[in-house]
């Protein structure tokens, strides 16, 4: 008579528990890639807005009028604060091409606030931008938080 092989029910199920302790430390991980999707989302968003200011503020100084408060950009018209040359807050946002599907965005005085529709922080979540002092060679500041997402 031959000698059977195989596995018995005991080391299978051995086998079944082993998988599930390495399935339960592995499953946190995948869960939270929606955090990390809207924290790439916040970065994509403020390396838009520090371009679009950039590019609108080129542009103004390359039409060499002090006096200009508006520039086309790409079929569109983005306001801008003529004492320095860079976008108004409440235009940086469609300049940028942010829009409401991806963000929650408002504006209070000389800052807009765009944070990203569904973190668990939005405070924590959002890329800001507040326009320059009304004195030549001010900047904006753009500032951007991703702890939250």
């Amino acid at each position: 008579m031959k000698k059977q092989q195989g596995f018995t029910l005991i080391e299978l199920i051995m086998v079944i528990v082993i998988l599930g302790i390495l399935a339960a430390f592995a499953l946190p991980r995948f869960v939270n890639l929606g955090g990390d999707a809207r924290a790439a989302t916040v970065q994509g968003a403020y390396g838009s807005v520090k371009a679009a200011s950039a590019l609108t503020h080129a542009s103004w100084l390359a039409k060499n009028n002090a006096a200009l408060t508006s520039i086309d950009v790409e079929g569109g018209t983005v306001t801008m604060i003529a004492t320095s040359g860079y976008p108004a807050a409440t235009a940086i946002a469609d300049a940028a091409g942010v829009t409401a599907a991806d963000f929650t965005i408002t504006t209070t005085g000389g800052t807009t606030t765009m944070s990203a529709n569904g973190a668990t922080t939005p405070a924590s979540c959002q890329v800001s931008y507040t326009e320059p002092a009304a004195t030549a060679g001010a900047v904006p500041t753009i500032s951007v938080v991703d702890t939250g997402c």
